[in-house]
């Protein structure tokens, strides 16, 4: 079992990606023409085809490079449009926005992205089923996520700004630990998981069965051609979104953390939310709950420690230290998900909740100062 699972290949959810990559020239003429707020929302748009054929593009070459590679290639690439916004406001020193994406594409998937999959699989079948095994063990390497961005923040607050010094290398050695265990993760669902995980993986068989007869696989050439061109025009479009960041938040009175929370979040996760949501209504919710919780540890265990690392470099430091509210809201995210996936099964209401969840975060978030 490769460390995301593979996704589906819908023809008509493929037009419409397709379709929304106008907004990339767009973006690049409203830049042109100084088009003000117009480039933040032009951009936000063009961002969620181009993190969709990114992951398109992986999944096409990783199937051609067998389980091992591939398996690294979507762990590398899986979460590459977050990560390349990341990068880009932290050139342009907004790490405020930073530090709340990675909160928010953790609270997207935990509780909307995977309350959105339950509610639309509650409406197709009355008791949707899932394995519970394997959720229940990326519900595992999320509390030790927790834990890490737990105690930056408990050690500074305790021992008061006689530590502020010790923050930034305390992040980086957290950081360390945080992506080792990532690997671990990766060598336990490559080589151990099997048994684990027979029915994500009979579920992940079938649809790539589908998928074959439904349409050609790409070529190595073209799968790799589409995740350059896309990659690229990734880094471009999102150095403009980050160019326009302040403009967007003095005019329409947002804040960094709720930029970041929630409309950063959003952006970058978009292509993997409209999938989750998509296969639970086809009763895959399986592979849909894979998609959350693979995305969430993703972000946790390796963009968020693969940022702290870039940002001393890039000009603009950051640690592993994040504020009161987003690490509360982190562990009732974490602990909401494992309550519901305790005992393998769901319904609509769960579902309901756990959207209810994320919708007061967003609202608190909203009046953060």
């Amino acid at each position: 079992m490769t460390a995301t699972p593979a996704r589906p290949r819908l023809g008509g959810a493929d037009l419409i990606f397709l379709a929304l990559l106008v907004f990339v020239p767009a973006t690049a003429v409203a830049a042109w023409l100084h088009a003000g707020t117009w480039v933040f929302v032009l951009a936000a748009l063009a961002l969620i085809p181009l993190a969709r054929w990114i992951g398109t593009a992986t999944e096409a070459v990783a199937g051609h490079l067998g389980p091992g590679l591939g398996g690294l290639l979507n762990a590398t690439f899986g979460n590459a449009a977050e990560l390349i916004i990341g990068i880009a406001a932290l050139k342009a020193g907004q790490t405020a926005v930073v530090k709340a994406s990675i909160t928010g594409s953790i609270l997207g998937n935990l509780l909307f992205v995977f309350g959105a999959a339950v509610l639309a699989a509650g409406l197709k079948e009355p008791r949707p089923r899932f394995n519970a095994t394997a959720a229940l063990s990326s519900s595992a390497l999320m509390y030790l996520a927790v834990v890490a961005l737990v105690m930056p923040d408990l050690f500074h607050v305790t021992l008061g700004a006689s530590v502020t010094h010790l923050m930034r290398p305390l992040s980086l050695l957290v950081s360390v630990i945080l992506v080792v265990l990532y690997a671990l993760s990766l060598l336990f669902s490559v080589r151990t998981a099997h048994q684990l995980y027979e029915g994500a993986d009979a579920v992940e068989a079938e649809l790539e069965s589908e998928g074959t007869r439904a349409s050609k696989p790409w070529s190595l050439g073209v799968g790799i051609t589409v995740l350059v061109v896309t990659t690229v025009a990734t880094v471009v479009v999102s150095e403009m979104l980050v160019g326009s960041l302040e403009m967007v938040i003095e005019h329409w009175g947002l804040t960094p953390t709720f930029v970041g929370v929630i409309v950063i979040a959003v952006v970058g996760n978009a292509a993997e939310h409209s999938t989750a949501v998509l296969l639970a209504l086809e009763k895959q919710l399986e592979v849909g709950v894979s998609i959350c919780f693979e995305s969430s540890k993703q972000i946790a265990l390796l963009v968020a420690p693969v940022l702290v690392f870039l940002s001393g470099p890039l000009g603009h430091p950051i640690t592993l230290e994040f504020s009161h509210l987003e690490v509360m809201s982190l562990a009732l995210a974490v602990g909401a998900t494992a309550l519901v996936t305790l005992d393998g099964e769901t319904h609509w209401l769960e579902g309901s909740m756990l959207i209810g969840v994320y919708a007061i975060l967003a609202l608190v978030f909203f009046f953060v100062p």
